[in-house]
């Protein structure tokens, strides 16, 4: 495994720059201080962090995810190595290119309050935990000690028009909608990744609400590709009731809302 330097040359800081490495290869090493991100735009990462002499797998990354964001937005140094899986293409993303990103696309930057905001809350769920008492959460968030509302609807569930996958509602009043996404850790209840192969469907895309006996359909914040119940879009952030037999498509996902 060999370390390998990267650099921009005399380019443009606003920029694209591609940097390509070869599996194996250590895109750049716990300690280091570092003034570039990187997005993947082909192939795969691992984020290894090491502690005590030990070696510890933090994440798998792959195309379209992003990691070493604490060095543009912190000036840190880096806190684990990035390792590429395979041979890979990435973008790489200096501090200016940063900016200039982040107002052109919202996506990246609600990532990224993700990945801090799950942070925080595991922070606080371990401080509860060492002083022995709950904390009740602004938002109303479960942490690590409180339990699921038993009362679900088991076989509620969204069809795949195409491939006739079903995928079923949480135990919970909220069913999040999306693909799993390794830079936040967060796993959608229902991850629509097998389906997707163009990858239209945002990380945290959209989420099914319950309340009472009505269902609704709630757009994430950063979606790209827009959510659609019965052929008509439904603004961001807004919740569209959603019956039996409804027309959902998720980005290019078109499937069909069964409640049994």
């Amino acid at each position: 495994m060999k370390t390998v330097f990267k650099t921009t040359g005399g380019k443009d800081p606003v920029k694209d720059s591609s940097a390509h490495y070869a599996a194996g290869d250590v895109i750049f090493q716990q300690g280091e201080l570092g003034t570039e991100m990187f997005i993947i735009q082909e192939g795969e990462v691992n984020i290894v962090k090491h502690i005590n002499g030990e070696s510890h797998a933090l994440s798998h990354l792959e195309k379209g995810d992003f990691f070493g964001e604490m060095a543009v937005l912190e000036s840190v140094p880096r806190t684990a190595d990035a390792i590429a899986a395979t041979d890979v293409r990435a973008l790489v993303i200096n501090g200016a290119r940063f900016d200039e990103m982040l107002r052109k696309n919202p996506e990246v930057a609600v990532r990224i309050i993700r990945k801090y905001s799950k942070r925080l809350r595991e922070a606080n769920t371990l401080l509860e935990r060492l002083v022995g008492r709950e904390v009740d959460s602004e938002h109303g968030a479960l942490d690590a000690t409180q339990s699921v509302p038993a009362e679900v609807h088991h076989r509620h569930r969204l069809v795949d028009a195409t491939t006739g996958a079903e995928f079923f509602f949480s135990k919970g009043d909220e069913t999040t909608i999306g693909r799993a996404d390794p830079v936040t850790g967060i796993l959608p209840d229902i991850d629509l990744t097998p389906v997707d192969a163009n990858r239209s469907v945002s990380r945290r895309h959209a989420k099914i609400i319950c309340s009472g006996n009505q269902y609704f359909m709630l757009e994430e914040v950063g979606t790209v590709n827009g959510t659609y119940v019965n052929d008509q879009r439904i603004p961001t952030g807004t919740p569209v009731m959603i019956h039996n037999g409804d027309g959902i498509k998720i980005g290019l996902i078109a499937m069909r809302a069964l409640f049994d």
